[in-house]
């Protein structure tokens, strides 16, 4: 049987009694508590044994510092538009584009209005898991 385990107020990590046979588990955005990560930025995840999911919500005028990560992104808009700025490219992403980010690559984003963004990580943040994801602070 899976258990789902909240841990600090912005992420659910589910693990089954076997990880070798992991079963479904089910989640609400609405019953995952928003982490307010500084003033124009909130987070919520889940994470599976091979990925997450989080749903990020900026306000305009929102940056997020250049970093980078080695687990590769995909970053879906839901509303809003983010500019993406990445080694001698920037893409602007609008509502229902989706921005693929292989892992190791610097980047950066700019919340151009109010935007829900969705991103996938594979394999899992652990530095989001862990709390040591200072620069979105």
């Amino acid at each position: 049987m899976s258990q789902t385990k909240p841990q600090t107020g912005s992420q659910v990590v589910s693990r089954s009694a076997s990880q070798a046979s992991p079963s479904p588990a089910r989640h609400s955005w609405s019953s995952i508590t928003p982490e307010q990560l500084n003033p124009l930025l909130t987070r919520q995840f889940v994470t599976g044994q091979q990925c997450m999911l989080a749903r990020i919500v900026l306000r305009k005028g929102c940056l997020v510092p250049e970093h980078s990560h080695p687990n590769e992104q995909i970053a879906f808009i839901l509303e809003g538009a983010l500019r993406f700025n990445l080694p001698g490219e920037t893409h602007t992403v609008h509502a229902g584009e989706i921005l693929v980010i292989p892992a190791n690559v610097p980047h950066s984003a700019e919340a151009l209005e109010d935007t829900i963004d969705f991103d996938i990580f594979a394999p899992p943040r652990q530095d989001w898991i862990d709390g040591q994801d200072s620069y979105l602070r």
